[in-house]
């Protein structure tokens, strides 16, 4: 199992309030356990999303330095849409965050992922911390 601590901090604000274990309906999203690729997509909304949090805004407030609808951008940030490449762009450059950046990060989390799945023959689940 990986823990990024980033993602972690992300679904710990968005829990249901009451229930701790437990996301918003739209927020649970089905994991494959050891699946190496996970969708270029959700990978790039994710990081996006942590970057957002970094820096405590909201999405009201990058949604509109962009120009976009504040549920179009969650949906980006939940993996559901697929922005274009002007889109990507553009809330990189609202983050501040160099769009070779949301690249590489991306690159290093989907290779994160394919070593722990070769490594887990299907043994024990191993933790690993990942910072981005």
């Amino acid at each position: 199992m990986v823990i990024d601590i980033r993602t972690r901090r992300a679904r710990e604000e968005r829990r249901v309030p009451g229930d701790p274990d437990r996301l918003p309906h739209k927020e649970r999203r089905p994991d494959v356990p050891g699946d190496p690729d996970p969708l270029l997509r959700r990978v790039y909304g994710e990081i996006l999303r942590d970057e957002r949090l970094d820096q405590d805004r909201t999405l009201d407030d990058v949604a509109r330095a962009v120009g976009m609808s504040k549920q179009y951008l969650s949906e980006v940030e939940r993996g559901l849409k697929e922005p274009s490449s002007e889109m990507l762009r553009a809330v990189c450059d609202a983050l501040g965050l160099p769009i070779e950046h949301l690249l590489t990060r991306a690159v290093r989390r989907i290779t994160a992922s394919r070593r722990i799945a070769a490594r887990r023959p299907g043994g024990t689940p191993r933790v690993e911390l990942l910072a981005a």
